[in-house]
């Protein structure tokens, strides 16, 4: 996503900057949404980071209340998902010019290492499991994104930061079902070093 783009994609004008949903279906709140896209904008025209600028977590964990005749949520989350890797890839800019290329690469192979641990446990054995009473995200289908995961840090094999961004697991109960924060939380960080590589 180039600067004219980002600048397009937080675009405020008279509540024009995405569609809206029709009829009774519900939409993310534009005045919300209007909000978070000016913030986006000026946290990424600013040279240097101010405390409370906005980055490519802030940009991959922002909510919106869902209203009548909102703002189309699709559209809004593939918007979203573009300003994310604008800010991934600005964020790795800033550190190549200030430490070098040889440096960050560097910091990347230990951060894809860290995952790299978890994902070389056994299937079943990645994620802490759901308590008893609680729903958790099915077991199988996590392990088969961890090996698809490891496949692409380990053998080169093709895969999109999308996949990962936006998957959607069945739920299970107790101990047939991963941990939900723990699983997240190490996705957020596999898609942290996905988005620094593309």
């Amino acid at each position: 996503m180039s600067e004219q783009e980002v600048n397009a994609a937080v675009a405020t004008e008279s509540g024009r900057t995405f569609p809206r949903m029709t009829g009774l279906r519900t939409g993310y709140d534009p005045e919300q949404v209007d909000s978070f896209f000016k913030r986006a904008k000026e946290s990424f025209d600013r040279d240097q980071p101010q405390p409370g600028d906005l980055d490519a977590r802030a940009v991959r964990t922002v909510g919106f209340d869902l209203v009548r005749g909102g703002y189309h949520v699709a559209v809004v989350d593939a918007a979203l998902d573009r300003l994310e890797d604008t800010f991934a890839k600005k964020a790795r800019d800033r550190m190549i010019s200030r430490v070098g290329k040889d440096a960050w690469m560097q910091e990347l192979s230990r951060a894809a290492a860290s995952l790299r641990g978890r994902l070389t446990r056994p299937e079943g054995e990645r994620f802490k499991r759901a308590g008893r009473r609680e729903y958790g995200y099915d077991i199988v289908q996590v392990d088969e994104l961890c090996n698809r995961i490891n496949r692409y840090f380990t053998a080169g094999e093709a895969m999109s930061v999308d996949e990962v961004r936006r998957v959607i697991f069945k739920s299970r109960r107790g101990r047939r079902g991963y941990d939900e924060d723990q699983v997240d939380a190490f996705l957020d960080r596999v898609v942290d070093v996905m988005s620094s590589v593309d």
